[in-house]
């Protein structure tokens, strides 16, 4: 005892007491107050480690004060302060499931009006845990267990201390980049900086980025739109009056597929279909299937294509727009324009935290009425989950109790995700029809057609219901590829299986399989195969011309794909590009690689100057359409110009927090007006005529009484 003492009565020994204070209680609110998606063993040591290095480098610097008094007092507030830091991200959490930013620390005021009228309400009688280390400090003070060292500290050993705390955070930074690569390049969710890098850097980060997103933005003027308004005039595509206003009122239900490229449709593996329902849709007569559709994201993936999907614009050439710019930017998307134009009603179902990509905060400002998260669906079922959210089978059948809740028209959108990288189906989850997975050298190649034919399987559960619900005869149901699943070095391993040498598989092979299924299914459509070249900027302006609203004064790069004018050069976010005869790829040389779409074989530009000119004259097409995205995300120069009859969106209006008070607030407000399928069917859920094989609830969704739990949930959102 008496060591310890004479330890913690040096400075060095005080502020390691700090430390360990600081430490203990940020990993217990790590596992009993966060919900961080821990999911194996280094994740686990990383999570424990992180507190450590920060802490170090904080407190280190008082260390570099010699007058002894006012050392301790600046270890003692930066110790405050970090504490409060703590727990205001814990209160914080409790209400918005989210992370105290640089912009809501800033905006202390509509800090505490989001918290609610007292923090009160959120704090837990746990939370002693987080603050009985500051009597434990005033008592070993008082009882003069702990002195003041009044003797120098050396600036050499401060700078020592500055160093170790220097050399630990290279180390977190190592471990998380090794088993999370990209962490803060892509910026996937705040919850994985904080779980890697812990409260402080991430606080850090937020602080930079937002700082360099304010200098950008504050560079701008209104002047700034003229160039914009002048591309989007130019190059506008007028709707083709076959289809123009072809789904006008009909509900607009989007399928988002997760990591789902085209190579599957149709494909077999030992003799069986891969995704025998997707199949027989994209041949259906009343669907418009696209088989030269390309997934154009970049380092955003997934919410780059909800990016282009819902606001006509591309993702950021690094790193996420969602994370980065999403959060602040005004927008002119999807649930906004119909919302104001058509009266729709705008919903997207997920089955992750609301906080990955920054959704719940992204969604506000683009004009969703409601946002079902995993924290709307039953949390009791076991084994529901995977790594990144419920699986699809669950997912898609538990939505059905909100879904026939929504006023019609509505525009709602279901993001799948159990087709998501490593593949790795559960055993209990594996077709009982006999499918079997390849069985390749590659582990992620034989799971990623296991998972794609689990995900074909939900989507024919799904698609029965709404026909069974009345939902179907009244809705265009879209459905598309968000991005790759295999990456360019599972490629080869996948060759042999679509018919190709895997010796000879080539840059021209990987572009080709950025194709990703589009489908537009309504009934009564006439459809067919279209080989009309396009990619996801392209998407919005034919739903929204589908629809009947014309596009023309909305800022969107991409165009109907069904128009007579439509614009065939698809754009990549590298700069590369494809068009209905070339691909065009970029080289190390600054020059091209240009491969025939027809025969695959690379065309030497030296000996064809025509097509060289060509190439220089398209790549100035696609640098032009790029840039022209990019200004308006980096600049926000939406907030300049607002369409005729557009309202801007202000999202404040939202709240994602009660949304089943909110669903059943409207439809009691409306009474015999309510156009919902639920008051359709006299008030009876249909919940019933959901029907799913999925074993963890029990082999059949009709056999639950999903009412109860709605109402249950209701309870538990209050």
């Amino acid at each position: 005892m008496r060591k310890i003492q004479n330890f913690l009565n040096k400075r060095l020994g005080f502020m390691t007491l700090l430390i360990f204070f600081l430490w203990i209680k940020t990993v217990i609110a790590y596992y009993i107050d966060f919900s961080l998606g821990v999911a194996d063993p280094i994740q686990h040591f990383i999570l424990i480690i992180n507190p450590i290095a920060t802490s170090v480098l904080l407190l280190g610097f008082a260390l570099y004060i010699n007058r002894a008094k006012i050392s301790y007092i600046v270890m003692g507030l930066i110790y405050f302060l970090e504490s409060a830091l703590l727990y205001g991200n814990i209160l914080y959490y409790r209400e918005f499931t989210d992370f105290l930013s640089f912009n809501t620390i800033a905006g202390a005021g509509k800090v505490s009006k989001g918290l609610g009228a007292s923090a009160s309400n959120m704090a837990s009688y746990h939370d002693i845990i987080y603050w009985i280390d500051f009597i434990i400090i005033l008592i070993l003070f008082l009882t003069h267990f702990i002195k003041i060292d009044k003797r120098p500290f050396r600036k050499l050993n401060a700078f020592a201390i500055t160093m170790t705390g220097l050399m630990l955070f290279s180390l977190n930074l190592m471990l998380a980049e090794c088993n999370r690569p990209q962490l803060l390049g892509r910026t996937f969710d705040r919850a994985y900086i904080v779980k890697y890098l812990g409260f402080n850097s991430y606080l850090g980060y937020d602080s930079i980025k937002t700082a360099q997103n304010s200098q950008v933005r504050s560079s701008a003027v209104g002047t700034d739109m003229d160039n914009v308004l002048q591309y989007t005039t130019d190059h506008y595509a007028a709707p083709n009056p076959k289809y123009f206003g072809k789904a006008k009122g009909k509900n607009i239900i989007i399928i988002h597929l997760e990591s789902f490229q085209q190579f599957l449709i149709g494909q077999k593996v030992n003799g069986q279909e891969v995704t025998p329902f997707l199949n027989s849709l994209y041949n259906d007569k009343n669907t418009m299937s696209f088989d030269n559709f390309f997934h154009e994201v970049g380092q955003g993936k997934t919410s780059d294509a909800e990016t282009m999907l819902e606001s006509g614009l591309y993702g950021l050439p690094e790193g996420s727009f969602f994370t980065s710019l999403g959060t602040s930017n005004t927008f002119q998307a999807a649930p906004a324009i119909l919302g104001q134009k058509e009266g729709y009603t705008s919903a997207v179902f997920h089955g992750n935290i609301g906080s990955f990509w920054s959704r719940n905060d992204v969604y506000k400002n683009m004009g969703y009425d409601y946002f079902f998260d995993k924290s709307y669906y039953d949390q009791d079922v076991q084994n529901s989950t995977m790594e990144y959210g419920m699986k699809d089978k669950i997912f898609l059948s538990e939505s059905a109790k909100y879904l026939e809740q929504l006023q019609q028209p509505f525009y709602a959108k279901f993001i799948t995700v159990t087709n998501h990288y490593p593949f790795q189906l559960p055993d209990e989850d594996a077709s009982n029809d006999g499918f079997v997975k390849p069985d390749t050298d590659n582990d992620v190649v034989n799971g990623y057609f296991e998972t794609a034919h689990y995900l074909d399987s939900s989507l024919q559960e799904f698609f029965q219901y709404l026909k069974d619900s009345g939902i179907y005869d009244n809705s265009m149901i879209v459905l598309y590829g968000d991005h790759y699943g295999l990456s360019n070095s599972q490629n080869p391993a996948l060759a042999p299986l679509l018919g190709y040498n895997a010796d000879t598989w080539n840059n021209f092979n990987n572009t080709q399989l950025q194709r990703v299924p589009f489908m537009i299914h309504m009934k009564g459509l006439k459809g067919g195969v279209n080989h009309t070249y396009g990619g996801e900027i392209d998407v919005l302006p034919t739903i929204l011309h589908l629809a009947g609203i014309n596009t023309k004064q909305y800022i969107q790069v991409g165009t109907d794909l069904l128009s007579k004018n439509h614009s065939s050069i698809v754009a990549f976010r590298n700069k590369n590009f494809v068009t209905p005869h070339y691909t065009v790829l970029k080289n190390s040389n600054d020059g091209y690689n240009v491969y025939s779409n027809k025969t695959g074989e690379e065309i030497d530009l030296s000996t064809n100057p025509n097509l060289k000119a060509k190439v220089k004259k398209w790549q100035k097409a696609v640098n032009q359409k790029l840039q022209i995205s990019d200004t308006v995300n980096n600049k926000n120069l939406l907030r300049f110009y607002t369409p005729n009859g557009f309202e801007p969106i202000d999202p404040k209006n939202y709240n994602y927090q009660n949304e089943i008070n909110h669903l059943l607030d409207t439809r009691s407000a409306l009474g015999l007006k309510s156009t919902s399928i639920y008051s359709k069917n006299n008030n009876q859920s249909t919940t019933s005529m959901y029907h799913t094989d999925a074993p963890e609830l029990g082999g059949d969704r009709s056999s639950i009484d999903n009412w109860d739990y709605f109402k249950k949930n209701q309870k538990n959102q209050q």
